[in-house]
């Protein structure tokens, strides 16, 4: 003896014509939400925003220099450093260690880095900015705090052979606010000051 349950039809025609309108109903959504959908969302951020749809792309006299969205690895002593990154800067691996505060490693990683960074600029491991010891967690963030350019002022002006005041007024030149006043922190984005660097002050 079997049971039908309410609302159910197990008359095969009729199953066959509620198939057909869900499939197209289907169809139509996928074309429209699949294709139309991003299709308009893409020609109008393209126009509207050409350059960051494009993922803000720097390229300097026809090179490609880097993107400002994407963190550079810089280590020479002429250029201002950026965070520490877990994936080595690398955008196709983007991430964050996942390491707890706890974790042995993590601890051990930070602590040499703040040994460096202590006997680098002469000052206190309290007064170090944390994003000179801690990776963003994406690992490609191209933002440092703005004490943490100032800190870096004195090693990167001796190097250039041109004074601080000259290298603070640039790096205030290139501090963004928070966002409307509200969102986020005042930050610098390392490459575009780097850039802006070697343009004004190349070299000796």
């Amino acid at each position: 003896m079997s049971i039908i349950q309410p609302g159910f039809s197990q008359n095969p025609a009729e199953s066959s014509a509620n198939l057909r309108p869900a499939l197209g109903l289907a169809l139509v959504m996928l074309a429209i939400c699949g294709g139309i959908y991003s299709a308009a969302v893409t020609a109008i951020s393209g126009a509207l925003f050409p350059q960051q749809a494009n993922g803000s792309l720097i390229s300097q006299n026809g090179k490609l220099v880097g993107s400002a969205l994407v963190a550079q690895p810089f280590s020479a002593e002429h250029y201002f450093h950026g965070r520490p990154s877990s994936v080595g800067t690398d955008p196709m691996a983007t991430g964050g260690s996942n390491l707890a505060p706890s974790n042995p490693q993590l601890r051990q990683r930070v602590a040499q880095t703040s040994a460096e960074l202590t006997a680098r600029y002469q000052v206190a491991a309290t007064d170090l900015p944390v994003d000179l010891l801690a990776s963003s967690g994406s690992g490609v963030d191209p933002h440092i705090s703005p004490t943490a350019a100032m800190l870096q002022l004195q090693r990167v002006a001796a190097a250039r052979g041109i004074s601080p005041a000259q290298l603070e007024q640039l790096v205030q030149q290139h501090t963004e606010l928070a966002q409307w006043g509200l969102f986020g922190q005042s930050r610098v984005n390392v490459l575009l000051l780097n850039l802006a660097l070697d343009a004004q002050h190349p070299l000796p």
